[in-house]
């Protein structure tokens, strides 16, 4: 085989790979929609799925136009420059000069995202990023369902898809990257670059969003909203396990001219090894969560995931065992923050806090504590206790929490964040597209919404748990 052959196989393989790793990230939401739809009422199941859906397409665009450059042009920043630059001025530095290629590469008008150029590299890796980018959004996207306007939640899907956890990878998880090179920031399977973001971020919307009507009741104890299918709740799930295993993939460095695979830092591993410690983490999980919540069907498939995102930050680095250990350390532990904030008058109505944004904190902290030490390049800081929990309230607190919390309150200030008190109890399928998702069922709200020609009418029977 000539040398230009075997170029252009290799480039084949690895474009190859990241394009199927990312199809099959697309099961990751298809199971949002069935498990954000199952577990919502029947009188918001379709709003809540179109709700789901929009989420590709506003991160898919944001992405395309500021969140890929964004990853590319932020890793140096604030350490070399200003807000204004230059941490894109290839004369700043040497390493400024070595990253500037990929920036250029990320506009939007770059012709490395365009057809028929000799450049196949580029274009996949902002598929698969995209594909990160609208994850990260569809787990705020499950805890605010019934009562969010959907302006609302996409203004905040775009800030945290295209915006804040991208930030977070320049920084924690790019090879040029300062909480890397700097704090020695290690986090394999983004627990904290996109789970803790994520997870913390959903928390400062849901405390200016409001718990549903009849969540609680008038001494402020928390009542049980019960998915309308759980049943598809769980399907859903399964079918995010599937897409979490292209997920982590995709987590791995494999490019033409490499002699193996490696991590985004440039640290050994395998692919076979991600196939060991992902199928493992799940089953700890599941056990871990179903002893915790006493066979709990919710808490208990939840668990599969909270174990993959607790391994996930250094499972390039875990003996299986470790990972068997902190999985179900962190699957056990996830139903009892649920209840604990459920019980501080917080309505997550799909645990998206406890499972990504406590897993995703104890999975990106734990790195420092048990693989202390271990070297990730010349010039490079080792990983170490402090750096690791730096950088992972950087991740959850100042790029997670606190832009939730500002967009949220923002929005609420404007009356833009939740709908009026009618909406809701009318259920949003109504109030936002006039369809119920199962017709053959009709309630007497939509006898009422039909015969009226615009459903202004009050609903003539309760379907929620109780009044405000």
């Amino acid at each position: 085989m000539s040398p230009e052959a075997q170029e252009f196989l290799g480039t084949f393989v690895a474009e190859s790979f990241y394009y199927w790793a990312s199809v099959f990230m697309l099961l990751i939401h298809a199971g949002f929609l069935a498990y954000e739809g199952g577990a919502s009422r029947t009188k918001n199941v379709l709003a809540t799925m179109v709700k789901n859906l929009l989420t590709l397409a506003s991160v898919g665009l944001s992405f395309f136009f500021f969140g890929w450059w964004v990853y590319n042009a932020f890793p140096f920043f604030p350490i070399t420059g200003g807000i204004l630059g230059p941490w894109t001025n290839p004369e700043q530095s040497k390493a400024i000069a070595t990253a500037m290629p990929y920036v250029d590469a990320s506009y939007p008008w770059s012709p490395a995202l365009a057809p028929n150029t000799g450049d196949h590299i580029t274009g996949v890796f902002f598929f698969a990023f995209a594909l990160f980018a609208m994850t990260t959004a569809s787990i705020l996207s499950g805890a605010l369902i019934e009562r969010v306007k959907i302006g609302a939640y996409l203004v905040m899907s775009i800030v945290l898809g295209s915006f804040t956890w991208v930030v977070a990878a320049a920084w924690g998880w790019n090879p040029f990257g300062w909480m890397f090179t700097q704090l020695g920031y290690h986090d394999f399977g983004c627990a904290g670059v996109v789970h803790g973001v994520s997870g913390f971020f959903t928390l400062g919307v849901l405390m200016n969003l409001g718990p549903r009507i009849g969540k609680y009741d008038a001494d402020g104890r928390p009542r049980p909203i019960l998915p309308h299918n759980l049943p598809l709740t769980m399907v859903g799930l399964m079918l995010i396990f599937v897409g979490f295993y292209a997920f982590l993939a995709a987590c791995l460095i494999f490019l033409p001219g490499y002699t193996g695979e490696t991590t985004i830092y440039g640290t050994p591993m395998t692919l076979a090894s991600i196939g060991v410690s992902t199928t493992l983490a799940l089953a700890a999980g599941l056990v871990g969560a179903y002893i915790s919540s006493k066979g709990d069907p919710f808490f208990t498939i939840s668990g599969g995931l909270a174990g993959i995102i607790t391994a996930g930050g250094g499972m390039d680095l875990y003996h299986p065992s470790i990972v068997i250990i902190l999985a179900f350390i962190g699957a056990f532990l996830m139903p009892k923050v649920a209840l604990a904030v459920e019980k501080w008058g917080i309505d997550d109505a799909v645990g998206a806090v406890g499972v990504h944004g406590f897993c995703g904190f104890l999975g990106s902290a734990v790195v420092g504590v048990v693989a202390a030490g271990y070297p990730q390049g010349e010039g490079i800081a080792s990983i170490n206790p402090i750096g690791q929990i730096v950088g992972t309230l950087i991740c959850t607190v100042l790029l997670g929490f606190i832009p939730g919390y500002a967009t949220s309150w923002l929005l609420k200030k404007f009356n833009l964040l939740r709908v009026s008190h009618q909406e809701e109890l009318e259920g949003l399928d109504l109030s936002d597209l006039g369809a119920e998702g199962y017709p053959e069922y009709a309630t007497l709200a939509f006898v009422d919404h039909a015969t009226t020609q615009g459903g202004t009418s009050v609903p003539r029977t309760s379907i929620d748990l109780a009044p405000e």
